[in-house]
């Protein structure tokens, strides 16, 4: 079973950029990035082929950006122009989701 680790989170202020990144413990196919706020489900945001097809949820879309590095099987999600509602839990796995999720890493928004 292929396990994740996500890792760059952290607190930033509105407006500011975040870096993202997933570590897979072996090879992967269409990954995702989701995330989970306080008091909602977790909802996918960013998808990307392994053939570098990528989609985005409405409420991400150009400001986030989803990207792999297939020989490394990592996963990342370069988010900029960040606001409150982007606050959240964020994780990464495959699409359709995986049985197992890693720890997710936490962005806060906040000035």
């Amino acid at each position: 079973q292929v396990q994740f680790v996500e890792s760059g989170g952290g607190l930033v202020q509105p407006g500011g950029s975040l870096t993202l990144s997933c570590a897979a413990s072996g090879i992967i196919g269409t990954m995702g990035w989701y995330r989970q706020a306080p008091g909602k489900q977790r909802e996918l945001i960013a998808r990307m082929t392994r053939g570098s097809v990528t989609n985005y949820a409405d409420s991400v879309k150009g400001r986030f950006t989803i990207s792999r590095d297939n020989a490394k099987n990592t996963v990342y999600l370069q988010m900029n122009s960040l606001n409150s509602g982007d606050t959240a839990v964020y994780f990464c796995n495959t699409n359709p989701p995986l049985a197992q999720w890693g720890k997710g890493t936490l962005v806060t928004v906040s000035s």
